[in-house]
């Protein structure tokens, strides 16, 4: 199954529907670069839990009728996996009636940004038409750990952040063997730091290891199974060894960056991450807390340096 509205962009597929599990949905945006996540949903007689929405309001309602294309039960719950806007510009499309569900940083951060974000994300990517964006929050929170279930089906909201940022949730369904990732997992693409935690990033990788999950939807790019726990964990390690490189020799990191060789991981798109990658691992090397602020308008800066000056890819 596909979007009704396929995408304006020839070099990019249409979303696609794929039931990794009876009744358990990824809705994959390929190629998983910016502004490309991959929402996902359950379906029940009970009704429809969704997991995260999407980064305009276009593809959100594609996303949304996709899922009334599939079941015909109301959807009751949307839980963001943490609160990126390609993760929850949709949000409001989903309506009151529809309970959100989120980490209690996932709501504050929604919440301190709602007055910024929208021009920030069009000096980003001032190409992309976001739509009538009305930024909502979840109402729904937890600091740990939260069960719920879609009919019988157990679904667990664990709690791994600091990681890809300082609210990321997974969503664990054991009886299933399925890990709905969030930003946690990017398959085939560069990982962003920049409002996380590079070491809390691996010690969620390694505690996830252990859930012993067979299919994993990741935040980004295709469905995927365990292995890209490794591929994920070799980019961050990678960060962290190019980082203390450079603070050791007093560089910056967009000097870093821009002399260094990106190896295997310069066939992933959107390789001007390493930028705000590196703003992450010094903030590490200096001893300072995990998830703690950093120069945000510097590392998205630099970004932009990185990438010749020109706005960021996004196809969204």
């Amino acid at each position: 199954m596909t979007s009704a509205n396929p995408p304006a962009h020839a070099d990019i597929p249409p979303p696609s529907l794929e039931e990794v599990s009876p009744g358990i949905f990824a809705y994959i945006q390929l190629d998983g670069s910016w502004g490309l996540n991959n929402p996902s949903f359950i379906t029940s007689d009970a009704g429809v839990t969704v997991i995260d929405a999407a980064c305009t309001e276009r593809r959100t309602r594609d996303f949304k009728a996709a899922i009334e294309r599939t079941s015909d039960q109301p959807i009751g719950t949307l839980i963001n996996t943490h609160h990126h806007l390609d993760h929850t510009f949709g949000n409001f499309v989903f309506g009151p009636e529809v309970t959100i569900i989120g980490h209690e940083n996932c709501r504050e951060e929604i919440l301190q940004s709602a007055d910024t974000i929208m021009a920030q994300a069009q000096g980003l990517f001032p190409h992309v038409d976001f739509g009538d964006v009305e930024i909502v929050a979840p109402s729904l929170t937890f600091e740990e750990d939260l069960t719920l279930y879609a009919g019988d089906l157990r679904l667990e909201c664990l709690y791994v952040g600091p990681a890809h940022t300082n609210n990321d949730v997974v969503v664990w369904i054991p009886d299933r063997s399925v890990l709905i990732t969030g930003d946690i997992i990017f398959n085939n693409g560069t990982p962003f730091v920049l409002a996380g935690s590079i070491a809390g990033w691996l010690d969620a990788i390694e505690g996830l290891r252990e859930l012993g999950a067979e299919t994993l939807i990741p935040g980004h790019g295709s469905v995927c199974g365990p292995e890209l726990f490794d591929d994920v964990a070799a980019y961050l390690r990678f960060v962290q060894e190019a980082a203390r490189t450079g603070y050791e020799a007093d560089a910056a990191p967009l000097e870093v960056a821009m002399d260094l060789d990106l190896g295997r991981f310069s066939e992933w798109p959107d390789q001007e991450r390493i930028v705000g990658n590196l703003y992450r691992a010094y903030s590490e090397l200096r001893g300072e807390p995990l998830g703690a602020p950093v120069d945000d308008a510097a590392a998205m800066g630099g970004m932009l340096t990185y990438n010749g000056g020109q706005p960021l890819r996004c196809l969204a």
